[in-house]
């Protein structure tokens, strides 16, 4: 702040004693504390009201970067549906079973069966039937999984 030593407030004094006079220099001493308190007041409130702005910019800049992360998560979950439900029967299969059905509230028939495109049908599984030569703990379970068949090389 204002670096002023005993001495050189001393001198202002002495002189603020000539120049005013002693009769108004209390006056003069209490207008001026008087002017301090509200400079400082002012300077308190103008600090408040840029913190304020402050606080308020950065809720606005977290608000932003909200709305973008929603943004993105809306468009990936649109995205990955699309890739994995393109006829949308699973979605369809978790919603209100009474929401289309004939006798439900919203009168309109049951949606017509779309055939499954032929990249997403399942392949049939190449089991053999049982050999009754082989030993039963060769034989393939109930349920092979699409190409992970043994096949016989004999």
């Amino acid at each position: 702040m204002l670096d002023l030593a005993w001495t050189e407030i001393a001198l202002i004094l002495l002189v603020a004693l000539v120049v005013i006079g002693p009769k108004d220099l209390p006056h003069a001493i209490k207008g001026i504390a008087e002017f301090i308190r509200k400079a400082r007041r002012m300077a308190g409130e103008f600090q408040v009201h840029v913190d304020e702005m402050m606080r308020e910019t950065k809720l606005d800049e977290v608000k932003r970067q909200i709305d973008e992360v929603r943004q993105g998560a809306y468009e990936m979950k649109r995205q990955f549906e699309d890739e994995i439900d393109r006829d949308r029967d699973i979605a369809r299969s978790f919603s209100d079973p009474f929401a289309d059905s004939p006798t439900g509230t919203t009168g309109s028939p049951p949606p017509a069966a779309t055939p499954a495109p032929a990249a997403l049908a399942p392949a049939p599984a190449a089991v053999a039937p049982p050999d009754p030569a082989r030993p039963a703990e060769d034989d393939p379970p109930a349920f092979v999984p699409p190409g992970t068949a043994k096949r016989d090389t004999a």
